[in-house]
């Protein structure tokens, strides 16, 4: 089974995430509620194992802690890939919430590129400052090396939309992570 142990200790956040693309429990505690919410449907959708802890500075605001759980999931992302051989590469899903929908495309490459193109029309869910997302993004895209392309196409409810988008991430990756066997998916024989 593929799996990946990440602890990560700043001035700023105190991370321990371990993960496995292959299934296993889901317990997520990063102190913000709907954060909670948003990565517990990422792990339960994808099929993914999930168990992580964060303290962060949370006095301050939501940022450093949601930043910092991305880079340490993108970090377990790839480091649960050894050399990206064998794997499916590519995934693509749209998840419907409600009245919002929301598409995920992406390339388990080691060429890590973010386009997210989402509005939220409320500034937070909860204690949760919807303004991170693009960060929580980017973050898992540039440690994992995923090159990842959210899009909401509509949706009027800032729940909805980040859930869709969580949701789909994790159906997409799920499809890219799958396993086939044989080499790495590229004509130049690395990635």
């Amino acid at each position: 089974m593929r799996n990946a142990s990440i602890n990560r200790k700043t001035k700023e956040t105190d991370i321990s995430l371990s993960f496995s693309p292959d299934g296993g429990g889901v317990s997520v505690d990063t102190g913000i509620g709907f954060f909670d919410h948003m990565l517990t449907a990422f792990a339960v959708h994808g099929g993914f194992g999930l168990h992580l802890s964060v303290k962060g500075d949370l006095d301050v605001d939501t940022h450093h802690t949601v930043e910092d759980t991305g880079i340490a999931l993108g970090a377990a992302i790839k480091q649960s890939l050894g050399d990206f051989s064998g794997i499916a590469r590519y995934g693509s899903f749209f998840v419907p919430m409600d009245e919002a929908l929301v598409h995920c495309a992406l390339d388990v490459s080691n060429r890590p590129y973010l386009v997210f193109n989402a509005d939220f029309p409320e500034e937070r869910c909860g204690d949760y400052e919807n303004c991170c997302t693009i960060e929580f993004f980017r973050a898992v895209s540039q440690n994992a090396g995923i090159t990842l392309h959210i899009n909401q196409l509509y949706g009027c409810n800032s729940h909805h939309i980040a859930e869709a988008a969580f949701k789909a991430f994790g159906h997409a990756l799920s499809a890219a992570l799958r396993e086939t066997g044989g080499e790495v998916l590229s004509t130049k024989g690395v990635l």
